[in-house]
C-alpha cells in the first residue's frame, strides 16, 4: 500500500511522537522511509544562489537526520535522508512527487485558527497542494516513546 513514506521531521521534540508511529507503521507494511528536514534559515535559503558553505545549523541538521535514520535501520528498517533547503512546504512538496512517496506523515502542533493565521501551517500549505495522502499525528499524543532512549525531550545538538 506505502511502498515509500515521506517523514517531514522538524528537528525537535514533536518527532518523538512522530517517527514511533512511523517506524511500527513501516514495519508492518514493509515500507521504506524517506526522512526529510526542511533547513529554513537565511544561509539555507541562499545557500545555492551566494555559493555558500554549510551553515552550523545545517550541519546540525543533517547529523539529526543520520541519527534518526541510524536507529531506525537498527531496528531492520528501509532508510533514507534528506536535508532539503528552502520553504518547508514546498520542498515536502517536491520532494514527495519527486521520489515518488506514497504517503507523507507530519506531525500538528495543535494550533488553533490564529495561531494558523500567524504561524502558518505547513500541514496546510502541503495538503492543498498534494494529491498524496498524509498522515498527520498530532505532537505528544500516543506512542510517545522517544526514538533516542535516554534522550526523552532532548533534541540532537543541543546539549
Amino acid at each position: 500500500m506505502y511502498r515509500r513514506i515521506l517523514v517531514a521531521l522538524e528537528n525537535g521534540p514533536a518527532d518523538e511522537t512522530l517517527v514511533p508511529h512511523i517506524g511500527d507503521l513501516a514495519r508492518r507494511l514493509g515500507s521504506e522511509l524517506l526522512l526529510v528536514h526542511v533547513a529554513d534559515g537565511w544561509a539555507a535559503r541562499n545557500f545555492e544562489q551566494l555559493k555558500l558553505a554549510e551553515s552550523d545549523e545545517m550541519k546540525i541538521d543533517r547529523a539529526y537526520l543520520e541519527t534518526v535514520a541510524s536507529r531506525l535501520r537498527s531496528s531492520g528498517l528501509s532508510v533514507t535522508t534528506l536535508l532539503a533547503l528552502g520553504n518547508p512546504p514546498a520542498e515536502i512538496r517536491r520532494t514527495a512527487d519527486e521520489r515518488q512517496c506514497d504517503l507523507i506523515a507530519m506531525t500538528s502542533h495543535g494550533h488553533k485558527l490564529l495561531g494558523d493565521i500567524f504561524l502558518g501551517s505547513t500541514i496546510e500549505k502541503v495538503r492543498h497542494n498534494t494529491m498524496i495522502p498524509i498522515l498527520v499525528v498530532r505532537a505528544g499524543s500516543g506512542n510517545t516513546r522517544s526514538p533516542f532512549p535516554g534522550r526523552e525531550g532532548k533534541v540532537a545538538g543541543s546539549e
